[in-house]
């Protein structure tokens, strides 16, 4: 498991860092609200911690851009704020739980699985081998795939894989050094510029000029979503 941690007190944080290690979590963490927002965006995690207060950019600022901006990714809120009014704003802002200060390791542990479990139920499933999302039906032991009800044929290899696994992860900022190390199976030391082909195949041969699925996050990578229209 790969856990974003956004909390300035660095206390707080060695107490966090020292229990992942127990868990066997990988954990980042990042002390500034507005450069732990860009890692949300940047990077592929499995929960999100945010602190409530913090230098930058605070915590409710970040649930609400994150969920603006359709970022698929648990975010429990750590706070010192233990009023309901409160604990409504952030829920109401994107966050998917809350824990108190101060907390015990434990409890944070039992929060991070009680979130990630509800939104692996939300997210699209892997069912007998079949992903489906709002526009996309992709059977991975077929290697089939349907979109809006009509088959699509002319998929390479490598392009089936790179669709399958972007699909699996909608709303996932990659760069293309990761979907080269996720797809291709392998640290790449040479041109990443052929996953940038293997995207212009797969708009050609799925997408339309009003429902784009695979778009381009400037200076960082690409993410699927179905979800948006064309502008």
């Amino acid at each position: 498991m790969k856990i974003l941690v956004i909390e300035d007190n660095k206390s707080v944080c060695q107490m966090i860092e020292m229990f992942f290690a127990k868990e066997g979590i990988q954990g980042e963490f990042v002390h500034d609200g507005l450069l732990g927002y860009n890692r949300i965006k940047t990077g592929n995690w499995d929960a999100t911690i945010v602190d409530w207060m913090l230098p930058g950019m605070d915590g409710v600022t970040i649930c609400r851009k994150v969920r603006e901006e359709k970022i698929n990714v648990p975010i429990i809120m750590l706070t010192a704020k233990d009023s309901e009014s409160d604990q409504v704003l952030g829920l109401e802002m994107g966050a998917d739980d809350y824990v108190t200060k101060p907390f015990s390791p434990l409890t944070l542990m039992a929060r991070i699985k009680a979130v990630t479990r509800r939104f692996q139920t939300q997210s699209p499933k892997e069912q007998d081998g079949i992903v489906h999302t709002d526009h996309f039906q992709v059977n991975k032991t077929t290697r089939e795939v349907v979109v809006d009800g009509q088959p699509v044929t002319n998929l390479t290899p490598k392009e089936f894989d790179l669709l399958f696994f972007m699909v699996e992860h909608p709303r996932q900022v990659f760069s293309r050094e990761q979907l080269l190390e996720r797809v291709w199976g392998y640290q790449f030391y040479g041109d990443e510029r052929t996953v940038d082909v293997h995207i212009k195949r797969l708009r050609k041969k799925v997408e339309t000029s009003a429902q784009p699925f695979f778009h381009t996050v400037w200076g960082v990578g690409y993410k699927f979503d179905d979800t948006a229209k064309a502008d």
